[in-house]
């Protein structure tokens, strides 16, 4: 009876993997399918082939990518951003979202910013993965601005959650490992190996 069982979670655990993300996919796909033709209905009317609301709604994303990189964008958004950026609770969720979503975008240097790191105290064995979100201390705060240290977030596994430690530069050893992997790694424990 034991192979038997063996055999079908072994099955399992290789079928569940697959069929959650097709079914997330396919939600989210239905989903941006929705809004899209939501929107561009009153103009095409009953005209609809699969697929047309993604493709329109990749295009809008893509537009607006290109119109928040004008100058002329940031005060515009700016406006938009107010209301986020002033009601109480929304403020929270708004900001935190954005600096998360900032940390992740593009931008010239970021070979020096988004950095992968093991982290070691000296006469200690115990290494910890974390991610550099600072390398410099200028504009925080007396005490924490004098410091010749980095920021060095730590993921915690299972969840979106971790802690954010400054430490002298020597205790970090950069990793070659983008933070995407890294964030991956530590969502799951590290308990998944690069094949």
């Amino acid at each position: 009876m034991k192979p038997i069982y063996q055999t079908f979670f072994r099955g399992l655990i290789t079928f569940l993997p697959v069929a959650i993300t097709v079914y997330v996919l396919y939600l989210f796909i239905r989903w941006v399918e929705s809004i899209a033709m939501w929107a561009i209905r009153p103009l095409i009317g009953d005209f609809y082939l699969p697929g047309l609301g993604i493709l329109i709604g990749a295009a809008m994303i893509f537009g607006l990518g290109v119109l928040v990189s004008l100058p002329v964008a940031a005060r515009m958004l700016s406006w938009i951003e107010l209301p986020f950026n002033n009601l109480p609770v929304v403020k929270s969720i708004y900001s935190s979202l954005k600096s998360f979503a900032d940390y992740f975008a593009p931008r010239k240097g970021d070979e020096q910013q988004q950095q992968v790191v093991m982290l070691k105290m000296p006469d200690n064995e115990m290494t910890i993965v974390g991610l550099v979100t600072r390398q410099s201390m200028r504009g925080l705060p007396p005490g924490l601005a004098e410091l010749d240290h980095v920021a060095v977030y730590l993921p915690m596994g299972y969840m979106i959650g971790g802690y954010t430690v400054f430490v002298p530069r020597s205790w970090t050893t950069p990793i070659e490992m983008s933070v995407e992997e890294a964030m991956r790694a530590s969502l799951l424990a590290w308990m998944a190996s690069k094949k």
